[in-house]
């Protein structure tokens, strides 16, 4: 999704590019695809009608009243951290991301700002609106450009926080029922989580394709730099997704994804880490709308 200064060192350059979403499929030969959270945003349905609800139980009767309850309000501002790296020989190529993202929930908006910093200090601020299915996007102090919001560029740099209830939606009706249910200290916690495991084992699972959408960028620079990476041949060395809620207002409080894979090269392992963490900050009031000049 952002992409950060690469770091040559004595044995190969670990060049990264950072992403926050998932944001397309990946297959053996790293093309992307159209996932269900990284389509253009659309108009939030109406709140239904309906009797008194009764006590939540399931995942699903959760996430259903999580849905309904972020519906409720006019838009919401979250802040976003992010960091992934790669490691050689105990070598690491690093970078950080933050950033502010308010999405409209009356209105089929997205507006975030951020900022990405390499393993060198090396700082690249980027501001990017979604408004229906166009994408406006102003990397540095470069002019802006707008695309369509399915074009992969901005499917690799458009995050929608929301977009985790229909992900672990997903989760929930797999047959295998991935995701565990906890309640405590005022929260409700759904999370899905893996060991070492072979990634051809487990890539069915959507939480592992998300893993693979979200490693997709970097595989590719990685094999720009002739380095082979194949899909079968990943290790998934471990997984962990987890979102809270409020046990009150089933509000998203915050989402967390972790993961990480093992990657063959030379009868070694080059570790590739992610973990991004997204803090509800509250409601926001305004109106998400482009700058004056843009169109």
């Amino acid at each position: 999704m952002r992409t950060r200064p690469t770091r040559r060192s004595a044995v190969l350059v670990l060049p990264l590019t950072f992403s926050l979403a998932a944001c397309g499929t990946a297959d053996d030969d790293g093309a992307a695809g159209p996932t269900a959270a990284s389509t253009p945003l659309r108009q939030e349905s109406a709140e239904p009608t309906a009797a008194q609800t009764p006590e939540p139980e399931s995942p699903e009767e959760f996430l259903d009243l999580a849905e309904k309850a972020m519906r409720g309000e006019n838009a919401w501002t979250f802040s976003v951290r992010g960091q992934e790296g790669l490691t050689l020989q105990g070598q690491k190529s690093a970078a950080t991301y933050r950033a502010t993202v308010r999405r409209g929930m009356k209105s089929a908006a997205l507006h975030s700002q951020g900022v990405s910093t390499g393993s060198k200090g090396t700082k690249k601020t980027e501001e990017l609106y979604v408004v229906g299915d166009t994408a406006y996007l102003k990397e540095g102090g470069a002019a802006w450009k707008s695309v369509s919001a399915a074009d992969p560029e901005m499917r690799n740099k458009a995050e929608d926080p929301v977009a985790v209830i229909q992900e672990f939606r997903m989760y929930a009706q797999a047959r295998n029922g991935d995701v565990k249910l906890t309640e405590a200290s005022g929260t409700v916690e759904l999370r899905v989580e893996s060991g070492r495991r072979q990634l051809t084992a487990v890539r069915d699972r959507a939480w592992a394709k998300k893993a693979e959408r979200e490693f997709a960028p970097t595989a590719a620079q990685l094999r720009t730099a002739g380095i082979p990476v194949r899909n079968a041949e990943l290790t998934l060395s471990g997984l962990e997704e987890v979102l809270v809620l409020d046990a009150k207002t089933y509000r998203i409080k915050s989402h967390r994804f972790e993961f990480g894979f093992l990657v063959p090269y030379n009868g070694q392992k080059i570790t590739f880490e992610q973990d991004v963490r997204e803090e509800n900050t509250g409601t926001y009031d305004g109106r998400i709308e482009l700058p004056a000049g843009v169109s």
